[in-house]
Formats: C-alpha cells, structure tokens, sequence
C-alpha cells in the first residue's frame, strides 16, 4: 500500500457512539471534576486502589487500559504489518521528534519556566527535583495510550502498532544516557521491572489476545461477525476513557488541593512540550508528504508520554516525596484532556494538512 493509495483511499466506517462522541469535551470535564470530588470524600478507596501495583504500574489502571485499546487492536490485521516500510517518512518523523527533540526541548522549558520565570512562586529546594521530573517525563514516548489517540484520529493501526514498537525497543537503549546526560548524572538506576512489565501488560498481551480473538471471530462468522463485535465495543472503550480519568484524578485529588499553583505551574510546561512536539512532527509529516492517516498517530506518539516510567524512576532517583515525583504526577494529570485536545486540532485540520501534503 503505498502513500498515495493510504491518502486517497476512503476511510472505514466508524460505529456510531451517539452522545459519547459528540459531547466527549463535556464528559472529560465531568469526569475530571468527579475524580478530584471523589478522591476527597472517599480517600480510603483510592488508596485501596492506589496501593494496588506491581513495579509502579497500578493494576486497576492497567484493566482499563485494556477495556481501551483491546477493540483497537481487533483491528489490526497481522498480514498488513509487512507493508508498514512504506510509511517510513512518517516513523522517521515520529522516532526524530520522540528522541532528538522532545527530551530536550522539554529540558529548556523547564530550565525557563520552572528556573526562571516561575522560581519566585515556587518552592526554592525543589526546583532542580521539579526539571528533573519534567525531563523524566518527556524522554519517553507514550505506549498503551496512543493506540486510543490514534483510534480517535482515524490513524492507521498498523502503523500505530509499529512505531509503538520501535519506541519500545529505542527506548530500552536510549533512556537512561538521555536522562543521565539532561540531568547531569554519571549514570541512573532504570526501573526495568516497570518498563518491561509495562511492555508486557500494555503491549505484548493485549495484541496476542486481540489477535486470538480476532481469529475467532472471523472463524465463527467471518468479516461480518468481526464489524458487529468492534461495533459493540465502540461504546465500551470510550466509557474506559472516562473511568480512567475518575481514577486517575481521584488518586492524586489530595495533591490537587494541598498544591494547587504548583501543579497548575508545572502543567504550563508539560502542555507547551505537547503542543510544540506535536505540532512539530505533523509539519514535518506534511512536509514529507506522508498521508494523515499516518501524520495523525505520528503528532500524537510525538507528544504523549509512558507517565508509569517517568514517575517510577522518579521515585527511584529521588524519592515518593520529592519535587520530581510531584512532576510527573502532574503529567499523569493533564495527559488525557491535553491529548484529547491535540485529537481535536488533528481531526479539524485535515483538509489544511491533506492540500499541503498532496502538493508535497
């Protein structure tokens, strides 16, 4: 399948999700507001659910990101993956901004915001522990996530499921001497065990099992039997999103209230790090001529980040309480919404990007 035939063809119909997708804004602030809500008023059941994690990576989580991206991977077809080489502009583009410039962009905004210009508002010993965190934060791409980013933009699954792989694989390698380098570290200690659990609960199990149910699917009823399961499920992934985002806000609510301008400085960052990868790797996707149902996933990856990763070695480095930490909490916080805001832009911009890449 080459690039023009990837650009010209008609996208497949997506299911109907009724109020879900028309009013998905609406439900993501309502969903945050709950979260903080409920992490007040019942702190004991999010502890119970906060406490409940191996190597970092919470388990209830983990069960909805699964309700998430198993649908997207159903469909993926695995005789398809062979013909991803040709989108090698677009995984050119997404590996550049992932590992030679988001890390390090996201180190100067740190060092201007939160050394600088925010340095009087914040607490003077956490400082260098808050660009650390934030710096831990952006050197490593996003994994389970973006199969929901790139499912919401149309992206193709296949290239999605490659690039996440590649990244997987870079970053085994290249993650702690670009952190030891930005933080000016001889060395860091790697949770491995995070990682390479986060890997296997996100990545390898999800595909094996969405693949086995695929095959008896279509063994069962064939391609129709397959379109009415992934109909089904529509609905279910997108109200995974949302409980997801329950969760998430519900766990760190104590932390919203007790340091409510710290974190709201620490996001100012984080969201222009998002926007500026993102907008930068889907420039340069158009630029190239790559289709958008490619440039979509790439901004998408280019911009999110493994938030299970980031805080674990924070942890690790500099302790539970420390200002790094805090940092990456705070990423975990604005992920979805800021993400969801970045798949708006990509939807709205298609035309725009489609005359642009056609006269590339």
């Amino acid at each position: 399948m080459s690039e023009t035939t990837a650009r010209t063809r008609p996208a497949p119909a997506r299911p109907a999700i009724g109020l879900f997708a028309r009013y998905l804004t609406l439900w993501v602030a309502l969903c945050i507001a709950a979260g903080v809500l409920l992490g007040q008023a019942l702190p004991g059941l999010f502890r119970v659910i906060g406490d409940a994690t191996v190597a970092q990576v919470n388990l209830p989580v983990a069960g909805l990101v699964w309700l998430m991206i198993v649908p997207m991977l159903l469909r993926i077809d695995p005789a398809a993956l062979r013909e991803v080489g040709r989108h090698w502009r677009g995984i050119a583009a997404t590996v550049g901004v992932n590992w030679l410039v988001k890390p390090f962009s996201m180190a100067l905004l740190g060092w201007l915001f939160v050394g600088h210009l925010f340095r009087p508002l914040l607490p003077a010993a956490q400082i260098d522990s808050y660009i650390a965190g934030l710096i831990l934060l952006a050197a490593a791409p996003c994994t389970a996530m973006v199969f929901v980013w790139s499912n919401l933009v149309d992206g193709e699954p296949h290239f999605t499921l490659s690039q996440v792989a590649l990244n997987d694989a870079i970053m085994v390698v290249a993650f702690a001497p670009i952190v030891a380098l930005l933080l000016g570290l001889s060395s860091i200690t790697v949770p491995w065990n995070t990682l390479v659990l986060s890997v296997v609960l996100y990545i390898v199990v999800p595909v094996i099992a969405a693949q086995l149910w695929r095959r008896a699917l279509r063994h069962a009823g064939g391609q129709p039997a397959l379109e009415r399961t992934l109909r089904a499920l529509a609905p279910l992934s997108l109200a995974a999103l949302l409980a997801t985002l329950v969760v998430l806000f519900g766990l760190q609510g104590h932390q919203i209230a007790r340091a409510p301008l710290v974190i709201a400085l620490l996001a100012i960052p984080i969201l222009i790090q998002v926007y500026l990868n993102a907008g930068l790797a889907y420039w340069l996707n158009r630029r190239l001529g790559v289709a958008w149902c490619v440039a979509g996933p790439s901004a998408l990856i280019g911009a999110s980040n493994f938030f299970e990763l980031a805080v674990a070695t924070a942890i690790a480095l500099f302790g539970f309480q420390s200002g790094a930490a805090l940092a990456t909490v705070v990423g975990v916080l604005v992920e979805v919404p800021v993400m969801l805001s970045v798949v708006q832009i990509v939807r709205r911009t298609r035309p725009w990007y489609e005359r642009g890449a056609s006269s590339a």
